[in-house]
C-alpha cells in the first residue's frame, strides 16, 4: 500500500465558503479518506501542521498581520500550496476596501457608520494589525495551484483532489471552470 496524501486546510480573510464547498464533496471524502490523512483542518480541529504535509489549501485573502503570519507558517509545512477561490487567488470581495484608506475605512465602520451605538475604532493589543491593503496570498506566498472560483465548485475540489491523490498532474476540464 502506498503512504496516503496528507492533506490540510487553513482559512484567512474570507467567509469560509470554500471549506463549505470541500464539505459539499459529501460522500466522496470517504473515498478521499483512503487515500488521504488530514492534518490541519476544521475536519480535525487540529490548529497547527503536525509535520510537513504534501498538500495544502487556502481560501480566503490576507488582511492583517496574523493572516500573513499563519500564512508564511502553512506554506513553510505544505509541500504543493493551492490558492483556493477568489479571495486566495485574487483578493476577493475583501479587496473592496482596497481603494479606500485603512482610517477612512475605520472611522466609517466604527464611528460615523448607520447604528453604531459605542463610536470607538477597536484598539485591543490582542486584535492583529490591519495592513493598508487586503493581498491575495500569491503576494506573500509561492502558489502551486489555484482553484477558481468563488467559491469553486465541489466538482473542481473533488477533481483536484482526486488527480493529485492518483499521482497525476492535476487537470481540470473546461466545463468545470468556465461558467457561461
Amino acid at each position: 500500500m502506498t503512504e496516503k496524501l496528507t492533506v490540510a486546510t487553513t482559512s484567512l480573510a474570507g467567509c469560509f465558503g470554500c471549506h463549505m464547498s470541500f464539505l459539499d464533496i459529501d460522500e466522496r471524502i470517504l473515498a478521499l479518506a483512503e487515500v488521504a490523512r488530514f492534518d490541519r483542518s476544521p475536519l480535525t480541529d487540529i490548529k497547527h501542521c503536525r509535520d510537513r504535509v504534501d498538500l495544502g489549501l487556502v481560501e480566503g485573502g490576507v488582511c492583517n498581520a496574523e493572516n500573513v503570519h499563519t500564512l508564511r507558517e502553512f506554506r513553510r509545512h505544505c509541500r504543493i500550496l493551492v490558492a483556493v477561490g477568489a479571495c486566495a487567488i485574487n483578493g476577493g470581495l475583501p479587496t473592496l476596501r482596497n481603494p479606500i484608506a485603512l482610517e477612512e475605512c475605520l472611522q466609517e465602520a466604527y464611528r460615523d457608520g448607520i447604528g453604531v451605538e459605542n463610536p470607538q475604532i477597536p484598539d485591543d493589543v490582542e486584535l492583529p494589525l490591519l495592513l493598508d491593503k487586503v493581498h491575495p496570498i500569491h503576494e506573500v506566498v509561492r502558489v502551486d495551484y489555484s482553484l477558481p472560483g468563488c467559491p469553486p465548485s465541489a466538482d473542481v475540489i473533488w477533481a483536484f483532489l482526486s488527480d493529485l491523490a492518483a499521482g497525476r498532474e492535476p487537470s481540470l476540464p473546461r466545463e468545470l471552470i468556465h461558467y457561461d
